[in-house]
């Protein structure tokens, strides 16, 4: 799944691929503003199988945090 993420994030935003981490902050370290988080969030969607609850989704600020809430999602 982390490898899946890796390959969405570098649809939105120049950064190699490598030097994302769990801990990578989407604004702060790999550059996103809103509107690419709010549309790679769109992608995600799609791509785990998940629906985003807006709610829960504004508390992820890591690549590690998106990869637990997927993680909950599909095991819940």
């Amino acid at each position: 799944m982390f490898e899946k993420l890796k390959e969405l994030i570098c649809q939105y935003v120049e950064v190699d691929p490598d030097s994302i981490t769990r801990d990578s902050r989407f604004i702060e370290d790999l550059c996103f503003n809103s509107y690419d988080v709010m549309s790679m969030l769109g992608d995600a969607e799609s791509e785990f199988d998940v629906t985003i609850d807006e709610e829960e989704i504004v508390k992820c600020k890591t690549v590690g945090d998106l990869l637990d809430y997927f993680e909950r999602q599909n095991n819940g």
